[in-house]
């Protein structure tokens, strides 16, 4: 009888108070899903009696039992009424101006007169009266005013339906926000059905509708697993097929760019089609219609409350109207390709039509509410900003005297930031000093960074090419066999070269052709100072690597200028300056390419698309992006900062790095002569740049 019970859910309904009678009983729909159904409807018994011929008259059936036999039948149409909760979890913010407290104190106010936080639950089946999807009615938190001076990081507010017992599972919830303020809705769930607890991860800001009239639409966690399966391995077997360039048609019809669709784009959509055919149908006009919010219609321009993610290219670094100095070349398009950004809409510049106003610090840049910074993340990004440095001295005093951080944070505060386990922390009065430990290397040599090998390590670390001298030959270098003879081990560059391609001895790091391109225009600046350079390194029998050649290089002035010239290892004392000046050119041009393209191009720009993409095309129900969107939290936000202050005209980037006001420019020619989709993962890149051999016993790869 217990099994009996639990199997029919009986006794989770008897321990719930929410359901008001144990008559309800679960029930497979013709969908196969679980839910509360009417009580079971009972017939009229006929009790045949018959007559004994021996004996006196024994009752077969008590007068009770037939009584409670003799029910009049429900009707079939007729549907119970039962009663769920939520629980709604609402994350508080640390810190309040004074505006904030005001507005705060009124919403409690007026909460208490009707302007609440209304909720609403919508099934996943449609109705098959009205054909559109079952709704509850709609419930208001309860205590908002009550609990308004809760000093927690998280409070719980709950709210109560009355529903059909043939409403069936809730897939998505509505949030109505009444007050003036918005609020940070974390998650929602519903207890009371049989079949267990529904959950709506919302991890999201809800605006006031005076801001946002339409309610907010968050669906819950339930996903089809067979589908997402079949979905995640449709798309990663298309993906490993793809030969286009990121400018090509995948990211274009992922920006929804008006391309025609090839043959693996048509796949993917298929696959995408086949998982929303397995979108609950009481579900799938609010899909549509969230879809239709985040995508935004391209026009206007966006506030800060907005949530919408759409296009544009990067025509707002520049300041034309401050000086033609400033004036910056539109990035993205047929031109200058480059990958697009969050639009915002702002108006043009008085100067250039085709120009974006900019907005600078301290005024925040737009990007979509979610994407902005928590205040533990704004707060650790604050106090990571460092001031320039202008010389050794101030890289120095990083490990020795520390740097002031004049952010006025309290001591509290500075203690509880996820600093790096090389930094300490110092407090001196109400300043902090960050202190950086000495690295290794320095404690035992400060000038480490002077010497080949370390110098190696360091540009180990970057874009490293297998030497290949069918590129980097006599017709196109000026390295030459006898530059690098005498640092072979006694082998000749062709026994070198010869070796099985698991055991490389010669690499190349190549920055010549991201630099060539702009060196007239880079040392036409004041004060700047630049050449395209190769360097070949050699793996020595201790398994380190060293330099043995490095190729300067500036375009060529006439057709009988001498454009190239060779720089080896030091032998005197005149010769070893030359030397470290060489070097010292390959570390400038590795640390612009470190960050223009490995980092900043290849990290940040290029992602940025395809999170606006995964959020224009994809329903936070899908189970692809429930596995991205944490991994593309912030960086948005991240983005529009470094438009503001490091990759703008003037910026950081601009004035402490070699390119200057072309590093940008660097940027873009770089993706778009060897950036593609399909060769920036793991082993991909390391198969492209020479560190790694393909597995043959892998067929993915």
């Amino acid at each position: 009888m217990a099994m009996g019970k639990e199997i029919m859910g009986g006794s989770m309904i008897e321990r719930s108070s929410f359901v008001s009678s144990t008559k309800v009983f679960l029930n497979h729909g013709k969908n196969n899903n679980m839910f509360l159904v009417k009580h079971l409807e009972k017939r009229r018994a006929v009790v045949p009696l018959r007559k004994v011929v021996k004996g006196p008259v024994v009752a077969a059936v008590s007068e009770d039992q037939v009584k409670s036999l003799l029910l009049v039948s429900v009707p079939a149409e007729k549907a119970e009424k039962f009663k769920v909760r939520a629980v709604v979890t609402v994350k508080n913010k640390n810190k309040q101006d004074f505006k904030d407290k005001i507005v705060k104190h009124l919403d409690c106010l007026t909460d208490n007169i009707g302007r609440n936080i209304v909720l609403q639950l919508v099934s996943t089946e449609i109705d098959p009266k009205t054909k559109s999807p079952r709704k509850s009615n709609e419930a208001v938190l309860k205590d908002w005013s009550k609990k308004s001076n809760v000093k927690a990081e998280r409070v719980n507010y709950t709210a109560e339906f009355m529903l059909n017992s043939n409403f069936g599972v809730p897939g998505a919830i509505t949030v109505s926000n009444n007050h003036q303020m918005e609020f940070f809705l974390e998650t929602i769930t519903i207890e009371g059905f049989a079949f267990g607890p529904v959950h709506f991860p919302c991890n999201s800001w809800v605006q006031s509708r005076k801001d946002h009239p339409e309610k907010r639409i968050f669906f819950s966690n339930k996903g089809s697993l067979k589908w997402d399966f079949f979905f995640f391995f449709g798309l990663v077997y298309q993906i490993k097929n793809i030969q286009y360039v990121a400018n090509g048609p995948l990211l274009e019809w992922a920006m929804g760019l008006k391309t025609e669709p090839t043959n693996y784009q048509k796949s993917i959509k298929f696959v995408c089609h086949i998982y929303q055919m397995k979108t609950p149908g009481g579900l799938r006009s609010l899909r549509e219609k969230e879809l239709r919010d985040i995508r935004g219609d391209g026009k206007g321009v966006r506030k800060l409350s907005d949530r919408v993610y759409d296009f544009d290219v990067y025509n707002d670094l520049g300041k034309p109207d401050k000086g033609i100095d400033l004036a910056r070349p539109t990035l993205g398009g047929e031109k200058i390709p480059y990958p697009r950004r969050c639009r915002t809409g702002r108006l043009p510049t008085d100067t250039d039509m085709h120009a974006e106003s900019r907005v600078e610090k301290p005024l925040p840049m737009y990007v979509p509410r979610d994407e902005q910074f928590e205040e533990s993340k704004q707060d650790t990004v604050s106090a990571g900003r460092l001031k320039a440095f202008k010389g050794f001295l101030d890289i120095d005093n990083l490990y020795s005297e520390g740097v002031l951080l004049e952010l006025g944070l309290k001591d509290e505060l500075v203690k509880k930031l996820p600093l790096p386990k090389v930094v300490s922390n110092i407090q001196e009065s109400n300043r902090g000093i960050t202190k950086y430990d000495t690295p290794r290397i320095l404690s035992k040599d400060k000038f480490a960074w002077l010497r080949d090998d370390e110098f190696a390590r360091q540009a180990i670390a970057g874009i490293i090419h297998k030497l290949d001298p069918e590129i980097y030959g006599p017709q196109e270098s000026a390295l030459k066999e006898e530059h690098i003879l005498g640092y072979l081990n006694g082998m000749t560059v062709q026994q070198v070269l010869n070796i099985r391609i698991e055991e490389n001895k010669l690499f190349i790091l190549d920055h010549h052709d991201a630099y060539l391109p702009f060196l007239q225009r880079i040392n036409a600046l004041d004060g700047r100072k630049a050449y395209a350079t190769r360097t070949i390194f050699f793996l020595t029998s201790l398994g380190t690597l060293t330099p043995i050649a490095i190729e300067l290089s500036l375009p060529p002035s006439g057709p009988s200028s001498c454009s190239k010239r060779v720089v080896r290892p030091a032998v005197d004392a005149t010769t070893n300056w030359l030397w470290q000046l060489a070097k010292a050119h390959v570390c400038s041009n590795d640390v612009g390419v470190h960050q223009l393209v490995n980092h900043w191009l290849r990290t940040h720009a290029s992602m940025e698309p395809f999170i606006l993409a995964t959020h224009r095309q994809m329903s936070a129900m899908h189970p692809i992006f429930k596995l991205l969107d944490p991994h593309m939290r912030y960086t948005m936000e991240i983005n529009a900062s470094a438009r503001q202050t490091l990759v703008n005209a003037d910026g950081v980037i601009e004035s402490c790095f070699t390119p200057g006001q072309y590093a940008m420019e660097i940027s873009a020619a770089a993706y778009k002569s060897s950036w593609r989709f399909d060769m920036e993962s793991l082993p991909a890149d390391l198969i492209r740049r020479g560190m790694a051999v393909p597995d043959p016993h892998n067929h993915m790869v």
